[in-house]
């Protein structure tokens, strides 16, 4: 699939290209990341190559990363105007101000016209909830959003790293009061991390929101660089967030996945972008780049078709245990059919209820 066959991100018309550029790393404010200049020429770079989907947040490199995305396409109109940008509203960026962050209407009213002034623009096409303030409630967020899309400031919202039962209080909240409601879901979601299969993903397919994962490669893990002979010796660029996913299990993926690219010659990491982007409800896989070179490795992902067979291989290697109620609920399908077959699932009479009129009462 090339990067400019767009994709309607959840219930609505957007479009946007399948794989996001992230910014995370736009900037070196935090002792890592890419040059100003660097930035810019993987920003040319990918929407050369037709992307339209920017996702950043004013958190990111000290909100570096969203000036730099503003000094090089805000305040162009004609080239902003052709992008998706999409940042981050609940990041505290004013240590000792307990009002500088969070999802109640004086901090999120504050950061996106601090967004808008660092983007150069007049708008942000979508807006996250960056994560879950559970000190506020959710109607007081939404209402907010809300009152930013009817003043032309935010176009669509979304929800990242939030609970699923909070994300459908969100949506109904905002369905039931005409407000606005969210159209995507942004999740960590990788071979390396599938509990998010449990709720959050069919959640987002019944509330009609498009998902755009995040660290798809879990920080590196499953590029393959790291395997069982060095990772007790090589320290990783982000310390122990990577260093603690070096697992026995994630190791086993990382072998299935050197397996398969060496079948396709492809690179782990492209297999292991492919195989998130053609997981059910998964809308646009959000990647990021601290150099042209990788960025075009990762863009080559796109032109990795999987079988079925080596599907197959990376499923079951990446498995995840459900969890209550999903580990009980296959047990009910012979209670609730009656041994009868609906939409293709068979079942068996259920040996406890009546088996005649004379037993039911």
């Amino acid at each position: 699939m090339p990067l400019d066959h767009y994709i309607t991100l959840g219930r609505s018309g957007l479009r946007v290209s399948p794989l996001c550029l992230g910014t995370m790393t736009f900037g070196e404010d935090w002792g890592w990341g890419s040059s100003v200049e660097d930035s810019c020429a993987i920003m040319d770079t990918y929407i050369d190559r037709g992307g339209n989907f920017l996702d950043t947040a004013n958190i990111y490199t000290k909100g570096h990363s969203e000036q730099i995305i503003g000094d090089h396409i805000g305040r162009h109109p004609a080239r902003r105007d052709r992008l998706v940008i999409a940042t981050k509203f609940l990041g505290n960026m004013y240590p000792g101000d307990p009002n500088g962050g969070g999802a109640q209407r004086k901090s999120i009213i504050a950061a996106c016209e601090q967004s808008l002034r660092r983007l150069q623009t007049e708008y942000i096409d979508l807006y996250w909830m960056h994560f879950w303030d559970k000190n506020t409630p959710i109607d007081e967020t939404m209402r907010a959003i809300d009152d930013l899309v009817r003043q032309g400031k935010v176009r669509y919202f979304g929800i990242s790293d939030t609970p699923a039962w909070k994300c459908a209080q969100a949506q109904y909240e905002a369905i039931f009061k005409n407000w606005t409601p969210a159209i995507a879901l942004q999740i960590e979601y990788s071979l390396a991390e599938r509990t998010v299969e449990n709720e959050l993903l069919p959640m987002a397919a019944e509330m009609g929101m498009g998902v755009t994962p995040w660290s798809p490669l879990k920080g590196g893990v499953l590029t393959g660089k790291y395997t069982r002979e060095n990772r007790e010796t090589i320290e990783p660029g982000r310390g122990p967030w990577v260093k603690n996913n070096l697992t026995d299990r994630n190791m086993d993926i990382v072998d299935a996945l050197c397996a398969v690219a060496n079948e396709m010659d492809a690179t782990p990491a492209q297999v292991a972008l492919a195989w998130i982007q053609q997981r059910p409800g998964v809308s646009s896989t959000i990647i990021g780049a601290r150099t042209i070179d990788q960025l075009a490795a990762n863009l080559r992902a796109l032109d990795v078709s999987l079988t079925e067979e080596q599907r197959r291989r990376l499923d079951e290697v990446s498995a995840v245990d459900p969890i209550f109620p999903q580990s009980f609920l296959p047990f009910t399908k012979n209670n609730i059919q009656g041994g009868t077959t609906v939409n293709g699932a068979e079942s068996e009479p259920w040996p406890l209820a009546p088996q005649s009129d004379s037993e039911r009462w």
